[in-house]
């Protein structure tokens, strides 16, 4: 297996110190749900099969209960990941018929759903995954921004080294995929980066809070990462985070990624471009 190995430069403002971090490990781990990659993505047919497979199972040999659980855990996942789209709808009879149950199971699963406020059960209608209008998803975002602004500050002093070697490989791998026409790849490394960041605070109830905001707009997220300027635009500003964490600058980190996620200026032009018109 190829080896690979991740130096990283801290810099501390006296400027006397140079850290540097090795890190070698054999197989970078390849965390690819496929029921978390979207419909756009490279071998989609596979994973439009994975998913259909993975419904098939849920119906084999399970209580009711775990039906039900399992149901809901699949189209969580396919909400998340943007392949159920907002306004999208989830008929009982279409989705028992998918994954070969009763009625009752599915209908549990969607009353989850419907309480988690990722859709909205309608009387003697299909439900539909909940459409955010413009101005709620971008009250949203600035309150996902200041959530993950405290992660930054909370990890630019917790940080592990193994947990900052791991960040910048994936900083790495993102200057690489935007290289290519791989977007759902892109979202899926970007959603790891963040993800190692709210670890690295080292405050579990501040990572569940701000990994349960990010999934509530993680299909509006995706809609962002479309655009090929966007994703330069993350490399730049994910070099700031990165640098700030690392060489332990809480103001910085937190500021760098404040502004990263925030919807302000151009980005909130380009995302009121790209939202879905029924969502206005």
């Amino acid at each position: 297996m190829a080896r690979w190995r991740v130096q990283v430069d801290v810099f501390r403002s006296a400027g006397a110190g140079r850290t540097t971090v090795d890190r070698q490990n054999q197989g970078r781990p390849q965390a690819r749900a496929a029921a978390a990659i979207g419909p756009k993505s490279e071998g989609s047919s596979v994973n439009s099969a994975l998913l259909d497979q993975e419904a098939a199972q849920a119906a084999e040999n399970d209580a009711p209960a775990s039906r039900s659980v399992r149901i809901q855990r699949i189209l969580e996942s396919e909400i998340f990941s943007g392949h159920l789209a907002p306004g999208a709808r989830l008929d009982e009879v279409e989705l028992a018929a998918r994954f070969r149950v009763s009625r009752t199971p599915v209908r549990e699963a969607l009353r989850h759903l419907a309480s988690a406020g990722l859709i909205q059960i309608r009387p003697r209608q299909p439900a539909v995954v909940v459409e955010l209008p413009a101005s709620r998803l971008i009250e949203m975002f600035q309150v996902m921004a200041e959530l993950e602004a405290l992660c930054a500050r909370m990890a630019a002093r917790r940080i592990s080294a193994s947990q900052l070697a791991a960040l910048s490989a994936l900083h790495d791998e993102l200057i690489e995929l935007a290289k290519t026409d791989r977007v759902a790849d892109f979202y899926e490394v970007n959603r790891r980066f963040h993800e190692t960041i709210y670890e690295a605070s080292q405050n579990e109830f501040l990572a569940e809070q701000t990994r349960a905001l990010r999934n509530r707009i993680g299909a509006y997220r995706r809609l962002v990462t479309q655009k090929p300027s966007r994703r330069a635009a993350t490399l730049t500003e994910h070099d700031d985070v990165l640098r700030a964490i690392a060489t332990g600058n809480e103001e910085a980190a937190a500021d760098a990624m404040r502004g990263h996620v925030n919807l302000l200026g151009e980005k909130l032009l380009d995302f009121i471009a790209l939202f879905p018109k029924s969502g206005r």
